[in-house]
């Protein structure tokens, strides 16, 4: 059995894993940048260059010894290629050119679309659970929404993409907003459930071309002009507040500062995003005749989300990763390697970082 150690640096996680080629993971270790860029309410990417250059040798040793492993018991490394932040990116992927050239290791470069999509697949190979190709993809997250065909042979052709925000990105950019800080997406779920989503009218997305892709400028631009119809003023005051006192409050808490009329607000916009995604996920799997549906990404985490596509609404059935592997980890970036290795197939250490690198 041979075992790959995976690193992601694509953004603003610093992660490290080991994953032997049956699939089991032997270890994953993350270290988030939340605390660093909350203060400016999205990611810095001079300042996440800096914190992946801090965090990635212990992050790596961190995975070493979790696995109980040396590097004798490593066979290949896998790391991230791209998309992402270009500086980021080249931060993992020194480190692991490094690694390579000193241990005589094979280097395998990974598309973290792809890495996302393996977090499903290492999840339910890891649990016994059986996803039947061709299979329709949705990779969402803050940087990423994109819709995929996965044919039987692990072939990507794209679908559908975001014209504009992500759908991640749409919930971060409504949470600042209404002062609920940043990752804003982990409070709006929490909070949608309170709401009225019939008593506050959001519109869905009109474009023109092709019907698969995704655009979320709109929606945020109506929760953008509801805002000034309300006198919203004191309770984003008493939200900042709160994060300032508790980084992480409780749903209890967060009601205390939230009136009816906001939560009615953030269920109806949770609930137009979850329905321009699985529409078009449910279009996708008609057009393709797909036998499963890959939900992955950070969004995948959404509880809404997971309800309506577990719901009987489409046809076929749905798989999402586990949390924490939804979000960006390295466990996933090392299970897509797995093919690789097994085929021979490596890439010279004059690998690029590629911010815009295609997966089809």
């Amino acid at each position: 059995m041979k075992r790959i150690l995976g690193i992601e640096s694509s953004c603003d996680e610093t992660a490290a894993a080991i994953v032997d080629s049956g699939g089991a993971l032997l270890s994953s270790v993350v270290a988030s940048q939340v605390a660093t860029h909350g203060k400016y309410g999205g990611v810095v990417p001079e300042l996440a260059s800096r914190e992946h250059l801090r965090s990635i040798v212990p992050v790596v040793r961190g995975a070493l010894e979790q696995a109980r492993l040396t590097w004798s018991g490593i066979d290949a490394v896998a790391v991230t290629a791209g998309p992402g932040l270009v500086g980021s990116l080249l931060v993992g992927l020194t480190f692991a050119k490094a690694v390579c050239a000193v241990r005589g290791l094979p280097l395998i470069g990974v598309n973290h679309l792809d890495g996302h999509v393996h977090a499903v697949l290492l999840d339910a190979r890891a649990s016994g659970g059986q996803i039947e190709l061709p299979a329709v993809a949705l990779v969402a997250s803050g940087g990423h929404t994109h819709l995929f065909e996965v044919s039987e042979r692990m072939k990507y052709r794209l679908l559908g993409k975001t014209r504009d925000d992500a759908a991640g990105e749409a919930y971060d950019k409504v949470a600042k907003l209404l002062g609920f800080g940043y990752p804003g997406g982990p409070v709006l779920d929490l909070l949608a459930p309170y709401g009225e989503a019939a008593a506050v009218r959001l519109p869905f997305s009109k474009m023109k071309g092709n019907p698969l892709d995704f655009s979320f400028s709109g929606l945020k631009t109506a929760v953008l002009r509801w805002a000034p119809s309300r006198d919203l003023d004191g309770e984003i005051v008493a939200r900042r507040a709160l994060r300032r006192l508790h980084p992480h409050p409780s749903v209890e808490q967060w009601l205390e500062v939230t009136p009816q009329t906001t939560l009615d607000a953030l269920a109806a916009f949770q609930q137009v995003v979850v329905e321009e995604l699985l529409r078009r996920v449910e279009a996708a799997v008609a057009e393709t005749a797909a036998r499963s549906v890959i939900i992955s990404g950070g969004v995948a985490s959404n509880a809404g989300l997971r309800a309506a596509a577990h719901s009987g609404r489409l046809s076929c059935p749905a798989f999402f990763p586990p949390p924490r592997l939804s979000t960006d980890n390295a466990a996933m970036i090392a299970a897509a390697a797995i093919p690789r290795l097994e085929r021979g197939e490596f890439d010279d250490l004059d690998l690029k970082a590629r911010a815009n690198l295609a997966l089809a």
